[in-house]
């Protein structure tokens, strides 16, 4: 992960000859493309008005274009830099930036496949290519210097998680002694919970948690509000939905998702609709496993797969309506490749020091269920990082 000091070109190098490509050209204006920032670990010091351009090829020395009104906007950056002014220099200068090329990458999606990355705008891209060069996905080159992990980061996850754990048992706890005495509770108040104990514990969130009761349940992104949110009672299935990190430059997010029962005994189709999304995650997680430790490459629409197919082999397929997981980093949702065959076709390599998601579910009418664990490829082997829900929580008894 970037530190705002130095870009390696070295390592951009290898990168891009490992993809078998002549070159990485980054572009930006206005700060559209934060990507490019963070890879190139610079930060100009003035305005951004003006559209630049940075080449990295395979081999040689990088080289930037830059407007006359903002030719500093690069100085921080290796290599020479060529000026612009008006649109017939620009094309010009571009054409000098990449000569030799046939093939580069930009920060481009066919068809937008992975919005996270597709962040180059459609005339631009129409601009590079009339002048003769192939245009392929940056999304790989992006996950290996955006979306790995230092070992510090992989550290600040555990002491995350194991955080966040001890927080979601106290929440559960909670609801139950309220109800053991006699006392309201609804899906507000246990977020007001959580919140309260995430800042005690010195840790920060984006949002959240998503508390659910019943057929909120179902929504994947509900979130309760005060004066709206449903009480919960005796009788009633709950999910917690929750995501923290430490409050320290460059933490990492933990993201888990469990489900309880207000009760002594789950009822029957809850519990079964519970083993059925726990087998699916199950199911995925092994798939990583087995690949990563046997060397075999492995792309994120493998592992959403692994799940869907089991949900839908037990006829709940058409109430999985979101995608199997995603990439973690210091964003929740990180940059990395996700667990997806349904919302995209993620064709990005699993790769080694990268965490997700895996998070299958069934939302039916009623209730919903979803089971999710953070899995970090390491070298030769993946974990789940926290603990893997094996019952639901029996919420009071």
């Amino acid at each position: 992960m970037s530190d705002m000091q130095h870009v390696d070109v070295a390592s951009i190098q290898d990168a891009i000859r490992a993809e078998g490509i002549d070159g990485w050209l980054f572009f930006d204006h206005h700060r559209r493309d934060m990507l490019a920032y963070r890879v190139l670990r610079f930060e100009p010091t003035g305005h951004v008005t003006r559209r630049w351009y940075y080449f990295i090829p395979a081999q040689g020395e990088a080289r930037g274009l830059v407007h006359g009104i903002e030719s500093h906007t690069l100085d921080s950056l290796p290599g020479r830099k060529a000026v612009y002014g008006n649109w017939p220099s620009q094309k010009e200068g571009l054409a000098y930036l990449i000569d030799g090329a046939r093939r580069i990458a930009m920060q481009y999606s066919p068809m937008c496949a992975i919005p996270y990355v597709s962040n180059v705008d459609a005339g631009t891209i129409e601009l590079v290519r009339s002048l003769g060069v192939e245009i392929v996905s940056s999304a790989d080159l992006i996950q290996q210097f955006e979306a790995t992990w230092t070992d510090a980061q992989y550290r600040s996850h555990i002491e995350a998680g194991k955080l966040v754990d001890e927080i979601r048992g106290q929440a559960f706890r909670m609801i139950g002694e309220r109800l053991a005495a006699g006392a309201s509770v609804d899906e507000y108040a246990v977020k007001v919970f959580i919140r309260e104990a995430f800042d005690r514990a010195g840790m920060v969130t984006d949002g959240g948690p998503i508390v659910g009761v019943n057929e909120n349940m179902s929504d994947p992104h509900y979130e309760p509000e005060s004066g709206t949110a449903r009480p919960i009672r005796a009788g009633d299935a709950v999910l917690i939905d929750m995501w923290a990190k430490l409050n320290r430059e460059h933490a990492v997010y933990y993201d888990i998702t469990w489900t309880g029962f207000c009760g002594p005994s789950v009822p029957e189709n809850i519990a079964r609709v519970f083993g059925i999304v726990r087998e699916a995650r199950d199911r995925a997680v092994d798939t990583v496993r087995t690949a990563v430790a046997s060397g075999r490459l492995l792309r994120g629409f493998e592992v959403d797969d692994a799940a869907r197919g089991w949900i839908a082999g037990q006829g709940y397929g058409e109430y999985f309506i979101h995608r199997t997981g995603h990439s973690i980093g210091e964003d929740v949702h990180g940059t990395g490749a996700n667990m997806d065959n349904f919302e995209t076709h993620d064709v990005r390599r699993v790769i080694a020091n990268t965490c997700f998601s895996v998070e299958p579910g069934v939302y039916l009418p009623e209730f919903g269920i979803r089971s999710e664990v953070n899995v970090f490829v390491g070298s030769g082997e993946a974990q789940v990082t926290g603990e893997a829900q094996q019952e639901m929580v029996r919420i009071g008894a």
